[in-house]
């Protein structure tokens, strides 16, 4: 069931499908299109971007960066989280939902939440407004950087854990909205996270992943990229997120103007999901869609839970496209459909997660604008380490050395409060059992050039040790090394064996001491205890 993308999706917007009047769409200005400040913008394509499209091809001259250099894990909703994403756009139909959402997570979802805004003034107006309704203002963070619409689940960042460190993975945002396209690359100086970039033109709403490395999208990303086959596509996601991803059908515009599977399914743990099922439109494409996707998970051990879902007036009305925060459930209601249907769908959730408190918000403006609340809201998972910062050292991975080599060793870092203020560096000659200083507090840059020491080994080890603003430390190793050194480690004297003359030297030279110093083993330009601890793990050596 292809389709071709621009044509179908222009018909689409021409139609209505989805799409607010023209007050609520972007306007060419001055040769590039403008976002007026307080429109509705829907999350499905305009008439006037889609025919910008048609002049301007969405990603042209953007380049890929390297993958993750690993291991990476993608992160799932359902896991614990440390904050959710917002932007302050659309003005108060939209913002309204916004500000009931974000009360919700700071106080029931336990989270943070960040919220894009235009302006100092408008960031003003966030505090405001969420400390007069009830939002817990210490984890309120607003960040002032513009962005085109509120549909921040298509445009914002998408987290991986590489090792115990986050780290955001980019995309080209399927609509020609530049602030948008580029929030990910911003809010990562925001964080200190790594932050990697993709080629694929997507909107994330288009993906649902568990945190066993299953992910799902719809046809509509083959459409979008048509230079690529699906192979081409899910090795993207793969060496990029670690995942295998599922490509199902698409809804037809005609229903769902985005396509988007986040419309139409929810993962909530390793091996359960929430589908939607159709009622009133028994044995419809989209019913089939959504039975033949029941049947392939089922399939796979799953458990699969069915709230109802409709379709009306070009408005896809659904349950499915709900936010999970630690403990919270935000689930759509509806005012223009039957109350029995939410009543229904919150009867499924509660059943399927009964250890989470459903709170219903009512969606309507949202839904109208193709989209829900899922749509608005972009997940930041929580920090590994907890309290103590983690780093993932990429180089040295392993490899044979000699001494006087130069060994760059790279690094990132994370910390629950994005706070590393600088990092230790240490060598170990013996596996783990001993350390001694490289670098202290050096700066959390990533980069380091390490002389390798004249120890002979088999198995080196380096290790970044980060420090965050309260003192609290915690780190990484690299993989292990050889050193082919043309001393016996701990061999102070220099007669091939580590003994009790070795011992006696470092006692001797105790202290700071200029080079040549041959009992300065570790070569920090002082005789201390690291030092002995190496005689003493290779001694009779």
């Amino acid at each position: 069931m292809k389709c071709q993308r621009l044509g179908f999706v222009v018909a689409a917007a021409m139609l209505g499908g989805g799409v607010s009047m023209a007050a609520d769409q972007p306007v060419l200005q001055d040769g590039s299109l403008q976002f007026p400040e307080g429109a509705a913008i829907p999350k499905s394509l305009t008439p006037v971007e889609a025919s910008w499209i048609e002049r301007h091809p969405l990603g042209a001259g953007r380049v890929a960066t390297a993958p993750p250099v690993g291991p990476i894990r993608a992160a799932s909703e359902y896991e614990p989280m440390a904050g959710i994403l917002l932007a302050w756009e659309g003005g108060s139909s939209y913002t309204n939902i916004v500000r009931q959402m974000a009360v919700q997570i700071t106080t029931t979802g336990e989270a943070d939440v960040f919220v894009a805004c235009d302006s100092n003034s408008e960031a003003n107006t966030v505090t405001s407004t969420l400390s007069s309704y009830g939002a817990n203002m210490s984890r309120v963070h607003t960040v002032v950087r513009s962005t085109d619409t509120i549909w921040i689940r298509d445009y914002g960042p998408r987290y991986v854990f590489e090792g115990d460190c986050r780290a955001i993975v980019d995309h080209v945002y399927n609509r020609p909205r530049p602030n948008d396209d580029d929030y990910s690359s911003y809010f990562k100086n925001i964080v200190g996270h790594a932050y990697y970039e993709h080629d694929l033109v997507h909107g994330g709403g288009n993906y649902h992943l568990n945190s066993n490395g299953v992910s799902a999208a719809t046809e509509l990303i083959l459409n979008e990229n048509p230079g690529m086959s699906e192979a081409q596509i899910v090795d993207v996601w793969r060496n990029f997120q670690n995942v295998e991803t599922h490509i199902h059908d698409a809804f037809p515009t005609s229903v769902d103007s985005t396509q988007h599977i986040d419309m139409w399914m929810q993962i909530f743990d390793d091996t359960s999901i929430i589908i939607s099922d159709w009622p009133d439109d028994s044995g419809s494409i989209q019913d089939q869609i959504c039975d033949g996707a029941t049947a392939y998970y089922e399939a796979l051990g799953w458990t699969v839970w069915r709230t109802p879902a409709f379709d009306s007036g070009w408005t896809h009305w659904t349950y499915t496209n709900m936010v999970l925060c630690n403990d919270l459930v935000l689930l759509p209601k509806y005012s223009e459909i039957s109350d029995t249907y939410d009543t229904q769908a919150l009867n499924v959730v509660q059943a399927a997660m009964p250890e989470r408190q459903v709170v219903q918000i009512t969606c309507d403006n949202l839904a109208n604008s193709a989209g829900v609340m899922h749509c608005i809201c972009m997940h930041l998972p929580a920090h590994a380490g907890g309290v103590n910062p983690t780093t993932c050292v990429r180089t040295p991975s392993g490899g044979q050395y000699d001494p006087g080599d130069v060994v760059p060793v790279s690094w990132i870092s994370d910390d629950d409060e994005f706070d590393v203020v600088n990092v230790d560096i240490e060598f170990s000659a013996d596996g783990g059992s001993s350390w001694s200083t490289v670098a202290s507090g050096t700066a959390d840059d990533g980069a380091y050039n390490w002389t390798v020491p004249d120890v002979a080994t088999d198995n080196g080890l380096l290790r970044v040790l980060g420090r965050d603003g309260d003192g609290n430390v915690g780190g990484d190793t690299s993989g292990v090394f050889g050193i082919e050194g043309t001393t016996v480690p701990g061999d102070v004297d220099g007669d091939g064996v580590c003994g009790v003359n070795d011992i006696l030297l470092v006692v001797g030279l105790w202290g700071p001491c200029a080079p040549p110093c041959p009992a300065d083993l570790d070569g920090d330009g002082e005789v201390g205890v690291d030092d002995m601890l190496l005689i003493l793990g290779y001694f009779g050596g």
